[in-house]
């Protein structure tokens, strides 16, 4: 067996580094769901545990607890078998280096003779592969001198190890919620009128436009959602923002201009000792500073409530505040996948770094006139 995975993996390097184009077939299964592929009898061991702890702790933002991934545990005794799992679209291999069981044998084909020594000084755990054998497809391996050390380094490093996959997710859902139809009218409006601008996606309606706030709603019968939109010019440095400043602005928002249909009604922050209210600063790659907020609102004189996310985004360069928000209500259904889409569109925010006050005179004359 482990002559087998080692010649395979050496031929399928050579092959697809060799081809101009990848013609495999893609990945298959959902994005939030993760195969984590161990020996049976490590079902049940501290590293399972540790896995089960990270990847699939339970969320705290949501008006339910659901788990942050799916995990179903797997094993494989045949190549038949092992062919169907690498057809999977998330993939997790953990084992200790040294393990004599078939996971272990693969584990060391996979990595070079550098890398295990690396693992066995205690240097390295842990391994992402991209596409390793079909398209889209997300691999991670994990490894360690033991059973105890390697889920003591999982839980030690579970905030990277959970947003290495969540980051992979969002590019995942970028393609599937506007390959079906994106209202790029309405992004290229926000562009030209205001000098930003998010990816919208399809049956988003405008129903507030002011001079620096935008309301976009699409309401289903079952699953209704919004996204808020409001933008200051002149702010010269944001030395004052944290939690609090975003909660109470984004509630100060909401209450004018996303409200229930009974008189005195309308969205507010949840603070529950069952959820929590979650500010984080973001990693971009540009010179947008943001923040992420994660939560659930309540409808104040009425009974109603879900799941939100915010950004907060500040341009240095034009000296330019943006708050984004979406929030849905949906009773019936699970909040995960509408909250990571919300979450990826968030991202999708670009701000005109050219733009000054004079360029926002002349859009409001044309507007005027």
């Amino acid at each position: 067996m482990n002559k087998f995975l080692l010649v395979l993996t050496i031929i399928g390097i050579g092959f697809f580094a060799a081809c101009e184009g990848d013609y495999r077939s893609r990945s298959i299964g959902a994005v939030d769901e993760v195969y984590v592929v161990m020996d049976s009898t490590d079902w049940n061991s501290e590293t399972a545990l540790a896995l089960e702890e990270t990847f699939g702790a339970g969320i705290r933002t949501l008006p339910s607890p659901e788990p942050t991934y799916d995990l179903t545990f797997r094993e494989f005794k045949t190549n038949d078998q092992l062919d169907n799992i690498q057809n999977l679209k998330n993939l997790i291999f953990a084992a200790p280096i040294d393990s004599e069981n078939n996971v272990g044998r693969l584990i060391r084909a996979l990595l070079s003779d550098d890398v295990e020594e690396r693992v066995r000084e205690g240097e390295s755990f842990a391994f992402p592969i991209e596409d390793q054998w079909v398209r889209d497809q997300w691999v991670l391996i994990l490894t360690s001198n033991s059973d105890s050390s390697l889920a003591q380094k999982i839980r030690n490093s579970e905030s990277s190890l959970v947003s290495h996959l969540m980051e992979r997710e969002f590019e995942r859902r970028e393609y599937e919620i506007y390959r079906r139809g994106e209202q790029v009218a309405i992004s290229d409006s926000l562009w030209n009128e205001h000098g930003w601008k998010v990816r919208m996606q399809h049956d988003y309606i405008q129903t507030v436009d002011t001079s620096n706030v935008a309301v976009f709603r699409r309401s289903l019968p079952e699953n209704d959602r919004w996204m808020m939109a409001w933008w200051q010019d002149d702010v010269e440095g944001i030395g004052f923002i944290d939690s609090e400043w975003i909660n109470a602005t984004r509630d100060s928002l909401l209450q004018k201009y996303v409200q229930g249909t009974r008189e005195g009604s309308y969205v507010t922050t949840e603070y529950d000792s069952r959820r929590n209210v979650i500010t984080t600063q973001m990693d971009r790659d540009d010179r947008i500073i943001g923040y992420e907020t994660l939560g659930t609102w309540r409808m104040t004189n009425d009974f109603m409530g879900g799941p939100f996310v915010n950004f907060t985004y500040y341009d240095p360069r034009t000296e330019r505040l943006f708050m984004i928000e979406y929030g849905q209500f949906a009773p019936s259904v699970r909040k995960r996948r509408f909250v990571r889409q919300f979450r990826t569109m968030g991202r999708t925010f670009e701000s005109d770094s050219t733009w000054n006050k004079e360029s926002d005179s002349l859009t409001n004359l044309v507007r005027e006139e």
